[in-house]
């Protein structure tokens, strides 16, 4: 099936995000003459960057100014100019994270892919069938790629290194959640997309757990534990940043769970004291 082609489902959907997302903030002599491609990555690069900014700022005014000395004790707030250097970061990244989702949905629109256009194509039983076995997918996937940026030297000497200069409360911030190096954390999210050839996924749900992924990152840098079984938050990922050998995990502890590295912040606070 021809991809520039709006008989193609996968295509005309992208064509619709991409109207509501540009055509609200672009006129349209600025976007409609680029090509397809370019106007998927210009549109996930401004959803994108917006996510960042707008969870960022909401959870860091909660946390840091409105409820100060609630969640955190004062000397393990970040300071302002550690945040602005994450964020620095991470808008150098931006431009490259946004490139995966776009290579993915052109995948997706050529046919390349397991991907299914309406849940009525599997009905919901098929699709909250899928949807599982693509997150344990992910989970897996992700653990594994996250593990294996510190395992095998180089690459966290010249990748994850980037991200891991944040090892302390009050280093740690929610715009440290995308302030990796740009392959680093296309490298993380790639599960998502190698997921696709492998399950049958709902191509709309794909696209928000992408970026879903920007306001998780955001809340599990925050370093306050949610303590919400079996969920992988901010107080184990805390852990990791401190010890760097333990909770590689996603969404939840079943990974590290299962191949032994998983720390509790619970039992950690009990041996501290």
């Amino acid at each position: 099936m021809e991809a520039h082609n709006f008989t193609n489902p996968f295509f005309s959907e992208t064509a619709f995000y991409n109207r509501i997302v540009l055509g609200a903030l672009l006129p349209d002599q600025a976007w409609r003459p680029l090509p397809h491609f370019f106007q998927t990555w210009l549109r996930n690069y401004i959803g994108g960057t917006l996510l960042y900014f707008i969870s960022g700022f909401l959870w860091c005014f909660y946390i840091y100014y409105w409820k100060k000395n609630v969640y955190l004790p004062k000397d393990a707030i970040p300071s302002n100019k550690a945040m602005l250097l994450q964020i620095y970061v991470a808008m150098k990244a931006m431009p490259w994270y946004c490139a995966l989702p776009s290579v993915s949905e052109h995948m997706i629109e050529n046919g390349w892919t397991k991907c299914f256009s309406k849940i009525s194509d599997m009905g919901w039983f098929g699709y909250v069938a899928y949807l599982m076995v693509y997150l344990v997918f992910v989970e897996f996937g992700i653990y594994w790629m996250h593990r294996l940026l510190h395992d095998i030297k180089p690459l966290y000497k010249y990748l994850h290194a980037t991200h891991h200069i944040y090892n302390k409360q009050n280093t740690l911030s929610p715009f440290a959640g995308l302030a990796f190096h740009p392959l680093d954390g296309i490298l993380q999210a790639i599960p998502h997309v190698i997921a696709l050839f492998f399950v049958p996924a709902h191509f709309t749900t794909h696209v928000v757990l992408l970026f879903c992924e920007g306001v998780w990152t955001a809340n599990i840098h925050d370093c306050i534990h949610g303590n919400l079984w079996p969920v992988m938050g901010a107080g184990y990922h805390t852990i990791h940043h401190t010890t760097y050998r333990h909770n590689y995990g996603h969404y939840t502890i079943w990974m590290d769970w299962m191949f032994n590295t998983l720390r509790d912040p619970v039992d950690d606070d009990v041996k501290k004291m």
